[in-house]
């Protein structure tokens, strides 16, 4: 016996624009919402209670972002941590995001720490960690060796 995590699901208030924007965070798509086409126009997910996205590769289990009606009120018990990828790094990708329209937000972690906390355009937190291992402070890489 086993589980294995179908997908991530992400309460919203927009559906089609937070799944839009984190397809364009992650180099994802969207693969519900718009009957699998995305040349469709923009505007077709407008009205959509739940959009997904998913790697281009399928290679990990999706995003699926779900309309509600209560704005998010507290800080996520559950976030995403993202490590830059392909020979990028976090000083690249952070300018990135910030572009795209994350905020730097403070839940308390200090000054002193390795990542760059961050929330997404409806307000949901998640956090930009170093590129490697080597990157890491001495004592977390210890541990991966």
């Amino acid at each position: 016996m086993g589980l294995v995590v179908s997908q991530l699901c992400v309460d919203c208030g927009e559906p089609a624009a937070l799944a839009r924007w984190w397809a364009n965070v992650l180099g994802w798509h969207v693969v519900r919402g718009v009957a699998q086409d995305e040349s469709a126009e923009t505007d077709t997910l407008a009205d959509e209670d739940e959009v997904e996205i998913e790697p281009r590769d399928g290679s990990h289990a999706g995003v699926l972002f779900v309309r509600v009606p209560e704005a998010k009120s507290v800080k996520n018990r559950l976030h995403l941590d993202l490590r830059p990828q392909d020979g990028s790094d976090q000083q690249t990708e952070l300018a990135r995001l910030l572009e795209l329209g994350a905020r730097p937000v403070d839940v308390g972690q200090g000054v002193e720490v390795s990542w760059y906390v961050l929330a997404d355009p409806e307000g949901n937190e998640f956090c930009l960690l170093r590129s490697t291992p080597s990157q890491l402070p001495q004592a977390f890489a210890d541990v991966l060796d």
